[in-house]
């Protein structure tokens, strides 16, 4: 088994999609290396690419603050993604890129070994949990798979967009809180 270190540093030379030609870094993810609760997002946006940190732009703090609000602290999460590697324009990845990438995720769940698991998005969600899944009527649900506890809820970047889905995020969040608790 790899460390997290040996395993970032094979991503960081990874070129096995097109993704990998025009970023400037490598985006591996972050936090507590023993967390109990790891969120997963889709992939890196501008700021992420230019920093190679996950959500560092207006997302990333809001998602602190949501992190926050439930008396944790970012260090004591980890933050990942989907695909390590920007996609153009901030577009989705594509299947083909994320079906490439997910393996660095799933080493990455291995060694840090959490509990919760936090799909923030669909793209995260239907990579995680199943390919159909739909992240407005699913999300906030519970779902248990070996010794995971994973749960979807909206992306950061949706609760900028439309302030409206902000109060059922705080419900996720508050579940997430409560199973934190529990485990």
């Amino acid at each position: 088994m790899y460390t997290l270190d040996e395993l970032q540093r094979i991503v960081k030379s990874c070129y096995r999609c097109p993704l990998s030609k025009s970023r400037t870094n490598v985006v591996f993810g972050e936090g507590n290396p023993r967390a109990k609760l790891m969120f997963v997002g889709e992939g890196p946006g501008f700021n992420e690419d230019r920093m190679g940190r996950p959500f560092v732009g207006r997302a990333g703090q809001l998602l602190d603050r949501m992190i926050e609000a439930i008396d944790l602290k970012r260090e004591e999460v980890y933050i990942a993604n989907i695909v390590k590697c920007r996609p153009p324009n901030n577009r989705n990845p594509l299947e083909s890129e994320s079906d490439i990438c997910i393996e660095f995720l799933r080493w990455q769940v291995k060694i840090i070994d959490p509990t919760i698991i936090v799909c923030l998005g669909a793209v995260a969600a239907r990579n995680i949990i199943d390919e159909n899944f739909k992240i407005t009527k699913e999300r906030g649900i519970w779902i248990n798979r070996g010794k995971y506890h994973i749960i979807a809820t909206y992306h950061p970047a949706a609760l900028l967009r439309d302030e409206n889905k902000k109060k059922e995020a705080w419900e996720d969040f508050k579940k997430i809180r409560e199973k934190y608790n529990e485990v």
